[in-house]
């Protein structure tokens, strides 16, 4: 569901007045008015409220409320619905890429590594194994009963289950993998078994890279 309101949200920019909406309101250093922008890309208001609502019911923009008088008080007038850009960031990627993520490892991994005064791959393991375990407790919360492909499923490795095996059919760190394979594969096989850690999955992760997949593999019968 996440990708498909993510599609949905950047889909609405596909129209040409939207888009130009979208671009005059997040282009101003304050909230913008209907009026304003209709003024400014010669629209009728109505067209103009018409795309702006639905860019907020696409998560794209925010509305506030505001006096833009100043005034308050009986006789100050409504409130001016004023739109700004959603709090809130955007990225669809097929396949899935958790850049992202890998960026909050190596960040906190390097804090550790200063921290504990140990080697950097020392640390940069621990993080994503802690960071794995912890992904993994929050899919068996009260909240949450997931099973181990469907959590890793969320972070984008697109599981699939041979046998025993747990095939990984994507890597959610591909292009910093390729530069730095062994940095990258080595945080991506602590993460992995830390989820199945954090899950009480039995399944034990293992660096066994292969063309056109992730280089981890989960083996239930290890």
């Amino acid at each position: 569901m996440e990708l498909a309101a993510q599609a949905a949200g950047i889909g609405a920019l596909a129209d040409p007045t939207r888009r130009a909406l979208y671009e005059f309101v997040v282009s101003r250093p304050e909230p913008v008015g209907r009026e304003e922008a209709a003024t400014a890309l010669d629209l009728p208001g109505h067209k103009a409220n018409f795309h702006l609502d639905r860019l907020v019911d696409e998560g794209l923009l925010e509305v506030e409320f505001r006096r833009l008088t100043g005034r308050t008080g009986p006789g100050a007038g409504r409130p001016a619905k004023l739109y700004r850009r959603a709090d809130r960031d955007w990225s669809v990627s097929l396949p899935p890429r958790r850049y992202d993520l890998v960026g909050h490892l190596l960040a906190a991994g390097v804090e550790r590594a200063h921290r504990d005064q140990v080697a950097v791959e020392e640390a940069l393991r621990d993080t994503a194994h802690d960071e794995g375990v912890a992904v993994g407790r929050a899919g068996r919360s009260p909240a949450a009963t997931a099973s181990l492909p469907d959590v890793l499923t969320h972070q984008g490795y697109e599981p699939r289950t041979e046998d025993d095996v747990l095939l990984l059919t994507n890597c959610p760190f591909d292009a910093l993998a390729r530069e730095h394979t062994t940095l990258v594969c080595s945080l991506n096989h602590a993460f992995v078994q830390g989820v199945a850690e954090g899950l009480d999955d039995p399944g034990v992760a293992c660096l066994e890279p292969e063309p056109g997949h992730c280089c981890v593999k989960v083996r239930r019968g290890a």
